[in-house]
């Protein structure tokens, strides 16, 4: 009887293949359960029965938990939608240190869900402070992703400050007045200016009233020590961890196919975000019309085909 050599090199290689590519054709079980992080449990949930490349949604704050994107449960009908609350806030650990509110454990929380969840490889979805985390996360693991979306995006805080300041002089002067003196007064408890946060947020947050239960439970299950430590006492006035993040200068070094959104209303504004979109070579833009900073809150429709074509357009 013949024998054959084998060569062990060319079945370690074929074993190579086969363990690679089971590992990139994992399938995301749709449900809801809770994973470890530094820190803390934080809570998912997967929307979407596919093997498509995941969407991963980040959500913004911090501190303010993701129900607010609720509306993006449609885009599961084309792929795995992933949701979670970061740590600090809504259905996840809500008791977290101030050494653990760092954009760099954030990044490192993000992976730690990331190799938990089994995924090689996927979209990732940045919301308001969720674009920070977003690309700090790209930046040091550039290879995990296939394409970003960067919507209502606080790039630069300095930027984000002049836009702010240019949105309050829009509003009646009674208003203007009230957040001023309460700003140089540090009195960010008073009734007064309380009510002037309000004004802002029909404005450029959110501008369909009434706000609905996803809205109600995002503020409901926000953590506001985080948002104070980390942002600051208003959308308005940074005194935050984050006051100084600028990542303009690092736009130049994305290098995968990006989405820039915003709302037509956005306290991040569209000559803010055009300005940010033209420093990323491959890159587009959508604006949502009659939107503010919730884009996905005052036209989930317009909002959900916009990375809905883009992702397609990416795969076909």
């Amino acid at each position: 009887m013949k024998r054959h050599k084998i060569n062990l090199w060319a079945v370690l290689a074929i074993l190579t293949i086969m363990v690679v590519g089971c590992e990139s054709k994992t399938k995301l079980i749709p449900g809801e359960g809770y994973t470890e992080v530094k820190g803390g449990q934080i809570w998912y949930r997967i929307v979407g029965d596919s093997d498509k490349t995941p969407l991963l949604l980040v959500h913004g704050g911090p501190g303010f938990p993701s129900y607010y994107l609720n509306p993006m449960k449609e885009l599961g009908k084309d792929r795995p939608v992933i949701f979670f609350d970061q740590l600090g806030c809504g259905r996840s650990e809500t008791e977290v240190d101030s050494t653990l509110m760092t954009v760099d454990n954030f990044v490192e929380q993000l992976e730690t869900l990331r190799q938990n969840l089994g995924v090689k490889e996927f979209y990732l979805y940045g919301h308001s402070w969720g674009t920070m985390l977003g690309m700090d996360y790209y930046l040091k693991y550039p290879d995990r992703i296939k394409a970003l979306i960067f919507a209502s995006p606080a790039l630069s805080i300095s930027r984000w400050s002049e836009d702010t300041e240019e949105l309050i002089k829009t509003l009646p002067d009674s208003i203007q007045s009230t957040i001023k003196i309460n700003n140089e007064n540090g009195t960010y408890d008073s009734p007064e200016y309380q009510q002037a946060i309000n004004i802002f947020y029909e404005n450029f947050v959110a501008k369909k009233l009434p706000w609905d239960a996803n809205m109600d439970s995002t503020f409901t299950g926000a953590n506001m020590n985080v948002y104070n430590y980390m942002w600051g006492p208003s959308e308005f006035n940074a005194t935050g961890i984050l006051e100084n993040y600028e990542r303009g200068e690092q736009l130049k070094e994305i290098k995968i196919p990006t989405l820039f959104i915003c709302g037509e209303f956005d306290e991040a504004r569209p000559s803010t975000v055009r300005h940010f979109q033209s420093l990323v070579s491959n890159s587009k833009m959508v604006v949502i019309k009659g939107a503010a900073h919730i884009t996905m809150h005052d036209n989930p429709e317009e909002n959900n085909l916009a990375i809905r074509d883009f992702l397609f357009e990416l795969e076909n």
